[in-house]
């Protein structure tokens, strides 16, 4: 058994909340614990610059880059190198793992740490299509990120077949493990709040892939149908104020409380006030909040899209199509089921905590990484031949990426040689394993 040190890349990190990054920061925690070394690398969060430590000696580069769209850094291809170089010399990383296709700094990481010879993984989280102009680019750096990867992880089988075909990837190097949650910080409530007023909980981003657009349209559909449902919606966004100008013009502010964004600590604490969890997203690949909201005993009702019904089972959920009617329908559906206790959801929590569990999600990643470490590293001419198999344009583009890339390594090693680099204490970790060499 081997300990690793793990540099875990993407643009998504703490302060921002959401899926990608608590996958990081939890699946880090867990790797600690079975005795790993793991920093993050991301891109700095305001003030937020520098190294900072978190639980258990997690340590975090917030690496001062320019940010283009939504926490997406602006892609600066070569001239982040040194920085990467200085980093995974100092913390002597064994296996750099990028997460998320929308992550610039998590492209250019897994590429650079390629260039050097370092193993490379990387975790797909989300779905994307083909047609669009801004799909095609995407997929094909996506492409380019993942013709030397040594293996891909994807959260979910609807994920993992999006991901083979936008990188044309042999599917034999791309494993599902899911995402997971901490099932003892999403219990029920104590006391169930009455069904006589049913509490339909939303918590979410507001954006329009979340299906923010379709929230706004069955409010107030549901609320004139109905007058024993209200609304709790946690999230901001693009679309915050066209809820808020919803709710002015149907008069519903006693029925549909908006709270803002909220910290990942809160979840459990707005959930438990409801019945009825609403996920009404246009794309998703997993879906996290799904399985934090049926741990605290909520019937969710959601949308057949992407990689949804493969979360939880079916009488956990009730499902819908992604159209107005349709979930207007299925929340009517899973408010009848609670009213006639068609349904119990009471074991809903310990039903999640056997589905769901960070550390299988370690262990699995760890299995990625023995086989990762294990396998040869390829020498620059059978790079260049798999870049060039990308494309007669794009090919050649490659190629010319990678030789660049190459002879800046070797100015780096000239200028500044790895042996004249400090190189940092790691934390003390009472479970940490001999370090072997690949064999």
């Amino acid at each position: 058994m081997r300990s690793y040190n793990i540099a875990m890349i993407s643009d998504f990190f703490y302060p921002q909340p959401g899926g990608v990054e608590l996958h990081i920061y939890h699946l880090s925690q867990k790797l600690i614990a079975r005795g790993h070394s793991v920093i993050v690398v991301t891109h700095a969060y305001g003030d937020r610059t520098g190294i900072r430590t978190l639980t258990n000696g997690l340590k975090i580069y917030y690496v001062p880059v320019l940010v283009l769209y939504r926490q997406s850094s602006f892609p600066t291809v070569f001239s982040l190198f040194p920085i990467l170089r200085q980093l995974f010399i100092r913390e002597s990383i064994d296996i750099v793992h990028g997460h998320g296709t929308f992550s610039s700094l998590a492209h250019e990481a897994i590429f650079h740490a390629n260039t050097m010879g370092l193993k490379t993984v990387f975790t797909d989280h989300s779905l994307f299509g083909f047609a669009d102009v801004t799909s095609i680019l995407g997929n094909k750096l996506l492409k380019f990120t993942l013709t030397d990867i040594g293996h891909v992880i994807c959260v979910s089988h609807t994920c993992k077949e999006n991901t083979v075909l936008r990188a044309s990837l042999d599917p034999s190097i791309v494993s599902v493990i899911p995402n997971a949650v901490i099932s003892d910080d999403f219990k029920p409530a104590s006391i169930k709040p009455s069904l006589e007023k049913i509490t339909v909980v939303v918590i979410s981003r507001l954006f329009q892939n979340k299906g923010a657009d379709l929230l706004t349209a069955i409010i107030p559909r549901i609320c004139l149908s109905r007058s024993d449902i209200n609304f709790l919606i946690a999230g901001d966004g693009p679309k915050f104020i066209d809820l808020e100008q919803m709710r002015e013009r149907y008069q519903l502010q006693d029925r549909v409380e908006l709270i803002g964004s909220i910290r990942h600590e809160q979840v459990r604490d707005v959930m438990i006030q409801g019945h009825i969890y609403l996920h009404p997203s246009l794309t998703e690949a997993f879906g996290t909040v799904l399985v934090e909201a049926a741990s605290c005993g909520l019937l969710v009702v959601t949308t057949t899209v992407g990689g949804i019904p493969e979360v939880l089972p079916s009488k956990m959920t009730v499902f819908a199509d992604p159209d107005e009617d349709s979930l207007v329908q299925a929340v009517n559906l899973a408010v009848r089921k609670l009213k006639e206790n068609k349904i119990d959801t009471s074991s809903f929590h310990s039903e999640i905590k056997k589905m769901y569990g960070w550390n299988d999600i370690a262990k699995r990643t760890e299995k990625v990484y023995d086989q990762v470490y294990g396998q040869e590293t390829l020498n620059l001419v059978n790079k260049l031949i798999l870049y060039y198999n990308c494309g007669p344009w794009a090919g050649i583009l490659f190629i010319l990426c990678l030789v660049t890339d190459t002879f800046l390594l070797e100015f780096l090693n000239w200028w500044w040689p790895a042996d004249q680099i400090d190189k940092v204490k790691k934390w003390p970790n009472r479970n940490s394993r001999p370090k072997q060499e690949n064999m």
